[in-house]
């Protein structure tokens, strides 16, 4: 078994044991950044279709590359305005919606022979400057103009816990962003996806409720020059 495929199935044994008992399934995307398109495609070949990608330039010709693959296209990294016509017109999911500006700017460019883009809005649950998102009392407010929008289709929050030893702590974030979810379902809107959870702690992020897990080094091994995930 190829080492790539190899970490794929360990990936999905771990998913398995942090599920346990609880009464729903997690989907696992792939992240693909910095990896080759036969990389991806054995990935693929193993059973998981869906792959992220955080660079518009980059992800491209991997997905050029590997048409009539089956693969689901999931856009996971900060997203500027100016990207906004390639990465509706190519991708399938976007993870990191945290303006208005960005989701009209995607609704427009979204082509109509295409179903509608299914988006998650980018919540801050660390409370890090760096990392991008809206505030989580401000979600809600950004969800209801998502779903306003045509060639969007809510799906759900993504969020990232701060990168720290720290379990509890990551924990505590999980929950915060599991928390908006709630408040944002018991408004009325129907949302069925929390994307959370990266390599380093996607087990915490499953107890505390994720649907989606972003996977990237623990499935391809360590990048250089680039942050995992």
């Amino acid at each position: 078994m190829p080492p790539i495929v190899s970490n794929l199935r360990a990936v999905e044994r771990r998913i398995s044991v942090a599920l346990q008992c609880a009464a729903r399934e997690v989907t696992l995307v792939a992240v693909s950044k910095q990896r080759s398109p036969e990389d991806i495609r054995a990935v693929v070949a193993a059973g998981c279709r869906n792959i992220g990608e955080s660079y518009v330039q980059e992800a491209l010709p991997k997905i050029a590359a590997l048409a009539g693959a089956g693969a689901t296209w999931h856009y996971i990294g900060h997203l500027q305005t100016n990207k906004a016509r390639d990465v509706a017109a190519n991708f399938d999911w976007v993870h990191g919606v945290d303006r208005a500006r960005v989701a009209v700017a995607l609704d427009r460019a979204r082509p109509e022979n295409l179903p509608a883009l299914e988006v998650c809005v980018q919540v801050n649950i660390s409370g890090e400057a760096t990392k991008g998102g809206v505030a989580p009392d401000e979600a809600l407010q950004l969800c209801r103009e998502v779903s306003a929008l045509p060639r969007l289709r809510l799906r759900g929050l993504m969020g990232m816990a701060e990168p720290t030893t720290d379990a509890a702590l990551q924990r505590v974030q999980f929950a915060r962003l599991r928390a908006v979810f709630d408040e944002a379902r018991a408004a009325g809107l129907a949302l069925d996806t929390l994307s959370m959870g990266m390599s380093d702690d996607f087990e915490g992020a499953i107890e505390e409720g994720s649907t989606m897990v972003r996977i990237g080094t623990a499935i391809f091994g360590e990048r250089h020059g680039k942050e995992a995930a």
